[in-house]
């Protein structure tokens, strides 16, 4: 895989997942950046001077007309690909939220991706009114249906945080996608796109353990036994008192085991 690197003061959506899809072998940028063109072309037939009624255009045109909706294998790569989003009309839930907030962009409407635990969500300002929106089939949210969408994730005790609800910015809904696409292909298990994930991911985020942990299995499912040993062993020294260090200390000791593979 040719040496590739996500700058933050180049980001820019679609353009930036679409190179970043066509890095990992995913898909063509070309082909998706000409699906996208005309889909942000098309939708300017429905700018209506009432915002409410612009807004609710919108969600018409990009449900009912066009069919947008989750993809039934909700968890492959997939649906994580923002190009193939746009050209089979289906994706998760991060991949229709940033579709949908473009195309709300080109209509003058604010749209702004919010990360919950597990899921992407839009919180759109339509006439002064804050609407919280799934972007799986575009039904409103309320508080108690957010808080609900958390604790299926956390856990019945887990709070609604504030922090939730905040609105974040082009890297943050890139890493999200990159998490999504790096999940999808240890399913399908392909090991050295997941790798690849992990090690962008590790450009902005260096000192996250998780990832550092996470790197290390796929690692070691590649035979890249060197490169394992290392994230644990960072693990391990970042991380004493962590309840999962003996385990991680136990697969250092069997990694030492293990014959190295190159590649």
């Amino acid at each position: 895989m040719q040496q590739y690197s996500l700058k933050q003061d180049e980001l820019s959506l679609p353009e930036s997942a679409f190179e970043l899809c066509q890095h990992l072998g995913f898909g063509l940028a070309k082909q998706a950046n000409w699906a996208w063109l005309e889909l942000s072309g098309s939708v300017l037939s429905h700018y209506l001077v009432d915002q409410q009624r612009r807004f609710q255009a919108l969600l018409d045109w990009f449900y009912k007309d066009l069919g947008f909706a989750p993809r039934e294998d909700y968890f492959s790569r997939q649906a994580a690909d923002l190009g193939q989003c746009i050209l089979s009309r289906q994706g998760n839930s991060t991949t229709l939220a940033t579709v949908l907030m473009l195309l709300g962009k080109q209509l003058d409407l604010k749209f702004d991706p919010v990360l919950l635990p597990g899921t992407t969500v839009l919180a759109c300002h339509v006439a002064g009114e804050l609407i919280y929106l799934d972007p799986l089939r575009g039904e409103r949210l309320s508080k108690e249906r957010l808080h609900a969408l958390v604790r299926g994730e956390l856990g019945n005790c887990a709070p609604l945080k504030a922090s939730y609800l905040k609105p974040v910015g082009t890297q943050r809904l890139m890493t999200r996608m990159l998490h999504e696409l790096k999940a999808g292909a240890i399913v399908a298990h392909e090991f050295e796109v997941a790798m690849e994930c992990c090690n962008l991911l590790l450009e902005w985020h260096a000192d996250d353990l998780s990832l550092h942990r996470e790197r290390a299995f796929i690692a070691q499912q590649l035979g890249a036994i060197h490169v394992a040993s290392a994230d644990l062993q960072y693990f391990v020294d970042n991380s004493p008192h962590d309840p999962v260090v003996e385990l991680v200390k136990m697969q250092l000791r069997e990694l030492g085991d293990e014959p190295q593979t190159f590649h």
